[in-house]
């Protein structure tokens, strides 16, 4: 997938797409330009049926260490100190394809919202990790509360919000933030090697499904969980993949599954 737009790159390569954050020169700090053309990609990305996962990494020594200082500066300066967002920060939950950010190095701020927004997290050894809201003066942005809570507990999630600490990778493993943690030379190989097996392996639809299925389920009961499982497994379409996974299975050979339709087209 080729662009004129340099702060963000991608390459697909056997059914995975690999996203870099392209500004090393700045440690891949977030600002307008990278945003849009993520999100825009993203949206590519989702519709296109060579691509069934993305992995997500920073170019350089860093994945994203938040906001771009620069504009940092100009929006403690202004009236409102409102950052306009080109969508919501929380735009790559849209996406319908799985997600893995593999953190090669400092990841704060809007970096770690980002991260989270992700379905996985995958972190090099050594690599610091930090909210980084409170010493900037800032509450918790772009619903990083109501993420971290719900991935590493209560008390963890104050703990990272209030203090701004910055914890390595090791640390994160422990308490749930990250689910692995792999030597840096090995860390986009790894993440693309997992990504690669969902996309060889994997039912584009049926994984769509799945991450609708977990983000309801943050809202709602156990039995309103249970009766749409009930439906989707009953649903003759959605059958189809069903079929080719036994049959792949009973045959010994790779599955043939179906691409995701476009995106707003009924699975």
């Amino acid at each position: 997938m080729e662009t004129d737009d340099e702060t963000v790159l991608c390459h697909v390569e056997n059914g995975v797409a690999l996203v870099t954050l392209n500004r090393p020169e700045r440690m891949n700090a977030w600002n307008r330009q990278m945003e849009t053309h993520y999100f825009d990609l993203l949206d590519e990305l989702d519709d296109a049926a060579e691509t069934r996962a993305i992995v997500v990494t920073g170019a350089g020594r860093g994945f994203c260490p938040g906001m771009d200082m620069g504009a940092l500066g100009k929006l403690s300066k202004g009236p409102g100190g409102q950052y306009k967002m080109s969508r919501p920060m929380s735009h790559p939950l849209t996406v319908r394809k799985p997600m893995i950010a593999a953190i090669n190095g400092g990841c704060a701020g809007i970096g770690l919202v980002q991260a989270l927004f992700c379905d996985l997290r995958f972190v090099a050894e050594g690599v610091k990790i930090a909210t980084a809201f409170t010493p900037r003066g800032l509450p918790a942005e772009f619903g990083a509360s109501w993420l971290l809570t719900r991935l590493v507990g209560y008390g963890n999630a104050l703990d990272l919000l209030l203090s701004g600490r910055p914890v390595r990778a090791e640390e994160a493993l422990e308490m749930g933030l990250v689910n692995r943690v792999l030597p840096a030379e090995r860390l986009v190989h790894e993440a693309r090697d997992y990504a690669r097996n969902l996309a060889e392996n994997c039912a584009p639809i049926a994984m769509a499904a799945i991450k609708a299925q977990v983000a309801a389920d943050w809202h709602r009961t156990h039995r309103e969980s249970l009766d749409e499982a009930v439906e989707l497994v009953a649903d003759p379409n959605r059958r189809v993949d069903f079929k080719e996974g036994v049959a792949a299975y009973m045959e010994k050979r790779q599955p043939a599954f179906r691409p995701l339709p476009p995106k707003g087209t009924p699975l």
